[in-house]
């Protein structure tokens, strides 16, 4: 899963830019399409004028020129990373993403299922990297389900395989990059060195604050609210909760999802044309928006994204009369 933040100021002939501008045929379609409906607040600036240039032309000192440009540089990050359609304050702080489609890509394409799944890491790549661009603070995928055990050994091994070799691999971006990961589902049944390498890589960047990727693997939503219970009911032979005590709250304590801040996806995107769920996030995902994308996983991109982050924004979630706890980002109806 070894990917790479690239951040790219808009077009150059902005006015309000620094050199380090790319070239306009460089930039996304988005930012152009943007630029397009933007004039310069210098209308008599030449088309190529910089940030420095306006300033010594306004007598500045240096050191402001300097403190300007950082200002734009980071101004520039904030305002044109997101594309044309979305808001920033109301981005889904929580996605959960069932990642299907990768054996019928492969197959369509007479290539080895292998194949598939390869495919399918590189599209994870570019959807953590827009998700860290666009402001979502944690990505959960169902990598591989409870169920998928039973699938012929050969895929299984290789699955594993890929799982050992991509945490080995991006273990440098995710620290580079301020990443959190976390693995969630019935660890005990992967084998014991990707065991070891998942504690190892949970250990290394459970310090990150920037964005939180949550693998769920060897997982189904039936095993994690079984597991729940299991747990409280050995509190409760302990005597150290009495079975009264037990509520929605301590249930939420237990669940695998407990290791991060947002436990409630928001949005729930599902690609490959199925429409259900499959024993994923049960609990957690009560009052999530539901998005159903025809894209198989491999193929599901930019573009397919935006529509689903599009899709979310334009609803309204009421809740019906569920508790606050659930009311952590409330969208309005947004006409565009």
């Amino acid at each position: 899963m070894l990917f790479s933040l690239n951040f790219t100021l808009p077009p150059i002939f902005f006015t309000n830019l620094s050199p380090q501008s790319k070239p306009f045929w460089n930039v996304p379609l988005h930012w152009r399409l943007k630029a397009k409906n933007q004039t310069s607040h210098v209308p008599k600036s030449p088309l190529c004028w910089t940030a420095e240039q306006e300033l010594i032309q306004q007598g500045k000192g240096e050191n402001s020129v300097e403190e300007e440009e950082e200002k734009v540089f980071h101004l520039g990050l904030e305002d044109q990373t997101l594309p044309l359609g979305l808001r920033r304050e109301a981005m889904p702080r929580h996605v959960a993403v069932i990642m299907d489609g990768n054996r019928r890509w492969a197959r369509l394409r007479d290539l080895p299922v292998g194949s598939g799944y390869e495919a399918g890491v590189r599209s994870l790549r570019k959807i953590v990297e827009l998700c860290c661009q666009w402001g979502v603070k944690v990505l959960t995928v169902f990598a591989f389900s409870s169920e998928n055990w039973f699938r012929p050994k050969v895929e299984v091994e290789f699955l594993m395989s890929l799982f050992d070799r991509g945490m080995q691999e991006d273990t440098g971006s995710f620290l580079r990059d301020n990443i959190r990961v976390s693995v969630i589902g019935d660890l005990a049944k992967l084998p014991e060195t990707l065991q070891e390498l998942i504690i190892n890589l949970e250990e290394a960047t459970k310090s990150n604050t920037r964005f939180h990727l949550i693998v769920a693997v060897s997982y189904s939503g039936h095993y994690d609210v079984v597991q729940a219970c299991q747990r409280l009911a050995m509190k409760a032979k302990c005597g150290l909760i009495e079975p009264s005590d037990i509520n929605e709250s301590l249930v939420e304590q237990e669940l695998e999802t407990k290791c991060t801040e947002f436990p409630y996806p928001d949005l729930l995107i599902r690609t490959g044309g199925e429409f259900r769920i499959s024993n994923f996030m049960l609990w957690q995902l009560a009052y999530a928006e539901l998005f159903f994308a025809q894209s198989l996983w491999p193929d599901f991109g930019e573009v397919e994204l935006l529509k689903a982050l599009v899709a979310f924004q334009q609803r309204r979630r009421r809740y019906g009369n569920a508790p606050a706890k659930f009311k952590a980002l409330e969208v309005a109806c947004v006409e565009f």
